[in-house]
């Protein structure tokens, strides 16, 4: 298998953990509340990433590395809060799509800028982003805009940083740089905990979801960071944001989400957006 269709395939893997893992955190922050939702699942990544670092055997890697993955982490972690909360004021099936557009955008122009312009097909993409982006935040019949369209805003702008964070990681590293991400993550939300005093408690909390929820997010890092390692970092960020498909789907397959016909179209032309740019 070449470099460029292993990196195709791991960051499909990618798409399909972290599709499945934000719709689990997306119920758990419904029954729950956002934050307790991320920090319980970022607890359980951290302990995920570190059991699998040191039963792997992994050396630990330089401070530069590191240090780009707490900031990779950090940032991804107003993304996922973002998008969490999201969740629970809007519908998954808009605040998802909406996100991943930017959060693929995003890398796409940092490659630009650093490799050089992109090529006609993927700015055919990006109009075709607008295109989503305008469709998904047209108003609703009878009830007003879409909720939700800032949080989603910002999950994009915050995984779109967490992409690029990861990509500056090296390849010499995989499983400290993100057992690195988790720390500083659960250090700042335990800090921000303690000096609002906030009731941090899992009574009566979806357990399940929690766990589910961060060994997805986890295991879709890891993939990620891995198939930046074998290809583009453009191409790989944008088959990583497929995982709005996902979540839409068991949204829709679960919880019976619906959606208005423009919106339907604005998710297929975010998703065609999303494929145009990868060409």
């Amino acid at each position: 298998m070449s470099a460029a269709l292993l990196a195709a395939v791991l960051a499909l893997a990618a798409a399909l953990c972290w599709g499945i893992g934000d719709f689990s955190g997306g119920l758990a922050a419904r029954r729950s509340d956002p934050f307790r939702a991320v920090f319980f699942a970022y607890c359980v990544g951290l302990v995920a990433m570190l059991v699998v670092a040191i039963t792997r055997g992994e050396k630990l890697t330089t401070p530069a590395a590191l240090e780009w993955g707490a900031l990779a982490g950090l940032s991804g972690m107003v993304g996922v809060g973002s998008l969490w909360r999201g969740f629970t004021v809007g519908r998954m099936g808009i605040v998802a799509p909406l996100s991943a557009v930017l959060s693929a955008a995003i890398p796409v122009l940092f490659e630009g800028l650093t490799n050089g312009l992109p090529h006609l097909l993927q700015l055919v993409g990006f109009a075709a982003a607008l295109a989503g982006i305008w469709l998904l935040s047209r108003p609703e019949h009878l009830s007003g805009r879409p909720k939700g369209l800032g949080l989603a805003v910002l999950a994009g702008i915050g995984f779109g940083g967490f992409f690029i964070g990861l990509s500056q990681v090296g390849h010499n590293a995989v499983f400290w740089p993100l057992a690195a991400a988790r720390a500083v993550c659960v250090a700042v939300m335990a800090a921000f905990a303690l000096a609002t005093r906030r009731q941090v408690s899992l009574r009566h909390s979806p357990l399940g979801l929690f766990v589910l929820a961060g060994l997805l997010d986890v295991g879709g890092n890891l993939f990620f960071l891995l198939a930046i390692q074998n290809g583009r970092l453009d191409v790989t960020a944008v088959l990583g944001s497929l995982y709005p498909a996902i979540t839409a789907l068991a949204a829709w397959w679960v919880i019976k989400e619906r959606m208005t016909r423009l919106q339907v179209f604005g998710v297929c032309m975010a998703v065609l957006a999303i494929i145009l740019i990868t060409l």
